[in-house]
């Protein structure tokens, strides 16, 4: 189905969570101007949304309900469209179901959409999915294809993209597990998968359960046929080879470090990154692009802003924003490509993803000379653990304190590495917000 404007056009529908993020303001403009009537409903108040509910205020076909959801807005609609992280046992989501409401997700619904000679592509794993994404799309781009990034891409909404979707186009889209639930709801997956790696995360909203976590990010290949392609990062194809098996109907490619050529020469750090670009260049030899085009791609790649980013330099320490690190595999990951000698002043802290962080705070001093700790739930689970390593350890109350203690205890040479290794809860209105407080700070030292 790609008849999207009668899809919408007269139908009720309640948008579960607006957010701040952009993504949310726009489907709503964009189901309102399909002529939908939109309810759209938030548990954060409209002081808190003021900046998206501004841009949505002009629509007379858009109602607010903010500070709390009502029942009745899931009782009587024709459709609810819930936001990622928005748990499937919500009761407003039980109710809806009950009602035989149908609930979908904003992702999905462009791929159930969108028409069917689209070729999707769609990136996941628990890291890796946003660079290799971003890389993906230089190199379709560069190949002079006609390509939309989108998924979980900050201020982007993808299903407002149908109304310029080409029957031609490749659309890349970076999907969460919390998208990827929605995919599995309309039991449909990208024709071409790519699944980098599989780690712990997010075992607060899993409940601790791992297979829960895997499940919803196995809806990526779960619904391709033999015809779709399944492109797995080698840290990740046993795992899903041991708990899938023959239920994968489609073909598997293994991206592997030893498929680069031995003079790719990246400018972004780290033996990380060298594997995303393994998993992007195994799309690009599926899709048939020239190998020069894509070493082009990927040599001028210059990363995805608050990964491992390079914000400036002063008195001659090097400070990079890595605030998408929200696990602390992800801050091992960067300590391991930034530190020499213990030359990294790292500030990290936040709030708990209930993630055991012992592997990390034996890493820390192998790498660090000092460690600046920003206020959270997460960061007094650890704190005595990391006292307890006799090692300099400062206590920041907010993230300008950090920045400021950490240039005190740096000196030429060293590097300033802001790597959480926790949510950004309570202090910050998501981890992007995070990453531009964090730029604004360093850029005004």
């Amino acid at each position: 189905m790609n008849n999207w404007q009668e899809y919408f056009k007269g139908k009720k529908i309640t948008l579960l969570g607006l957010g701040l993020l952009g993504r949310g303001v726009g489907d709503a403009k964009f189901l309102a101007e399909a002529g939908a009537l939109v309810t759209v409903t938030d548990l954060k108040s409209v002081e808190e949304l003021k900046e998206s509910v501004a841009n949505l205020s002009h629509f007379p076909n858009i109602k607010f309900h903010l500070g709390g959801h009502k029942m009745e807005d899931f009782q009587s609609c024709d459709m609810v469209i819930k936001a990622a992280g928005v748990p499937l046992n919500s009761p407003f989501i039980l109710e809806a179901r009950k009602n035989k409401i149908p609930v979908k997700m904003s992702t999905a619904l462009f791929a159930e959409l969108c028409p069917p000679e689209t070729v999707i592509i769609g990136i996941t794993g628990t890291r890796g999915k946003s660079t290799v994404t971003a890389m993906i799309f230089e190199i379709l781009n560069k190949a002079g294809k006609n390509v939309f990034l989108g998924g979980n891409v900050k201020g982007v909404s993808t299903l407002a993209h149908l109304s310029e979707t080409k029957k031609e186009e490749v659309a890349v889209l970076e999907l969460d597990s919390w998208q990827l639930q929605g995919f599995g709801e309309i039991k449909k997956s990208p024709r071409i998968a790519v699944f980098t790696t599989f780690m712990s995360d997010h075992l607060n909203y899993y409940g601790g359960d791992m297979d829960i976590y895997l499940d919803d990010k196995a809806n990526i290949f779960k619904y391709q046929t033999k015809e779709d392609l399944l492109i797995v990062g080698d840290q990740a194809v046993d795992i899903l080879r041991k708990k899938y098996g023959k239920s994968i109907n489609s073909k598997i490619i293994t991206a592997s470090l030893s498929d680069l050529p031995n003079d790719l020469n990246l400018k972004i750090l780290g033996e990380h990154n060298r594997y995303n670009a393994a998993c992007a260049m195994a799309v690009s030899k599926v899709l048939g692009i020239e190998e020069k085009i894509v070493k082009e791609a990927l040599e001028n790649f210059k990363g995805v802003p608050g990964r491992l980013e390079l914000v400036r330099e002063v008195h001659g320490v090097k400070i990079y924003n890595d605030t998408t690190a929200t696990t602390p595999i992800a801050t091992i990951v960067a300590l391991k490509a930034l530190g020499i000698n213990r030359n990294i002043v790292l500030i990290m802290g936040g709030a708990d993803k209930a993630i055991d962080m012992s592997e990390l705070i034996t890493e820390i001093p192998k790498h660090c000379k000092a460690l600046i700790l920003l206020p959270g739930t997460g960061t007094e689970k650890i704190k005595l653990k990391i006292e307890s390593l006799k090692f300099k350890v400062i206590e920041a109350l907010n993230l300008k304190e950090g920045v400021e203690e950490s240039m005190r205890n740096a000196e030429e040479g060293n590097v300033v590495l802001f790597s959480p290794a926790f949510a950004s809860f309570g202090m910050f209105k998501n981890e992007f917000d995070r990453g531009d407080q964090f730029n604004t700070i360093v850029r005004n030292l």
